[in-house]
């Protein structure tokens, strides 16, 4: 397959738009680990809450987050995502 036939392989829309969903995913991480940190954690020392024997901040911001988005990527995964072939002209197919 030439470069040129690219834009007319639709492996590569497909592609583009799984890693935009991956970045996606990304922000919304960092966004809820920075919320929950910062946020939460500002406080002085003295005035933290715990959940389990950690801080609050980090609970909610690390172990819950986690979790969290362990489930977004199992849900985007099986919903989202597609399976795509990866021998030449078997991708040229707009099924």
């Amino acid at each position: 397959m030439d470069h040129g036939s690219n834009s007319k392989d639709i492996r590569f829309k497909i592609a583009h738009r799984e890693a935009l969903i991956g970045v996606v995913l990304v922000v919304i991480n960092f966004i809820w680990w920075f919320g929950f940190a910062y946020y939460l954690g500002s406080a002085p020392v003295e005035k933290y809450q715990y959940v389990f024997g950690l801080p609050a901040w980090f609970f909610y911001s690390c172990v819950v987050g986690f979790i969290v988005m362990v489930f977004m990527i199992i849900l985007v995964v099986k919903l989202l995502f597609k399976e795509v072939p990866f021998e030449d002209g078997e991708g040229e197919r707009t099924e």
